[in-house]
């Protein structure tokens, strides 16, 4: 009897570590209407289901206008993936959404650098290497390093 009473507290024991670890998944998330939800979409990205990130950014981008979305997003669209087809022209409106955008985190400077890079690249968008070097130069005052280090390499 005691060995009964104790599988049972055993499985119940486990029963309750599983649904606490179930509620820290990234699936969790999807519907949910908390913010922090937006950082599982990074990690749905990473685990390969770009189905659900995809969800979770587009609904953070929706409801807080979240530039770490865009940029993660925009990533995605960029680089493709698991059923995910290339879209730079998409990746490029979030990048300049973003770039627009004054966010207390930072992101923004981010993603002005990433917006800068395409213009002069014209990956997404039409080729403007004047407007690329003023995007670059602003993401490089607000501290993005990688924005000055290209525009060196632009430069020469």
């Amino acid at each position: 009897m005691k060995s009964i009473i104790s599988l049972c507290l055993c499985a119940t024991l486990l029963l309750s570590v599983t649904i606490k670890a179930n509620e820290l998944s990234y699936i969790a998330y999807i519907d949910s209407n908390k913010r922090i939800k937006c950082l599982y979409g990074y990690v749905a990205t990473k685990t390969g289901d770009h189905q659900a990130a995809i969800q979770i950014f587009e609904d953070c981008i929706e409801r807080w206008n979240d530039v770490y979305s865009m940029i993660w997003l925009a990533e995605l669209y960029e680089s493709g993936g698991v059923g995910v087809d290339k879209n730079y022209l998409y990746a490029t409106s979030l990048m300049k959404k973003g770039a627009l955008l004054n966010d207390e985190a930072g992101y923004s400077s981010l993603a002005r650098y990433h917006y800068g890079a395409a213009l002069y690249e014209g990956k997404g968008t039409k080729s403007d290497p004047e407007a690329a070097k003023i995007w670059l130069q602003k993401a490089e005052s607000e501290g993005i390093r990688e924005a000055g280090e290209y525009l060196k390499l632009i430069n020469m």
